[in-house]
Parts: C-alpha cells; sequence; structure tokens
C-alpha cells in the first residue's frame, strides 16, 4: 500500500575535489562507481555495477546528468 515508504534523497559529493569514475578490473571485469579525488586520486567506490540498471540507479543518487560521461578507471 506504501503508507511508510521510505523518502529517496538525492546525495550529493564535493563536485570541487571530486569526480565520479567507474573503477573497472583488468582480470575480472567487475566494475564498481564512486568518486576520485581530484588533487591526491584516492578512489572512494559507492556500489558495484552489474548493468545498465545500475549504473542509472548511481547517476540518479547522485545527480549526474544521463549524457554525461563517466571516465574509466583501471
Amino acid at each position: 500500500m506504501g503508507l511508510f515508504r521510505k523518502k529517496k534523497e538525492q546525495a550529493s559529493y564535493d563536485s570541487q575535489s571530486k569526480r565520479p569514475v567507474i573503477k573497472c578490473s583488468i582480470c575480472t571485469g567487475e566494475q564498481v562507481a564512486g568518486f576520485q579525488d581530484i588533487h591526491n586520486g584516492i578512489f572512494e567506490d559507492i556500489m558495484l555495477i552489474r548493468g545498465k540498471e545500475d549504473l542509472k540507479v548511481f547517476r540518479k543518487k547522485y545527480g549526474i546528468p544521463q549524457d554525461a560521461e563517466i571516465p574509466k578507471i583501471y
């Protein structure tokens, strides 16, 4: 019925010091979405990406436009 549904809050990140990236494993092909610090390159993982739907959820949660390119790091 949905009387006690959680409100989905849009999370945020500091776009001045971090950028969204997808970290890919060369061996297994596993992909993890997260944020990389622009200044020191440290990667903060947020969620596992198993398909296009997971990537859409990540973009929607953090307000990243669907047409914006998210770089991949290895």
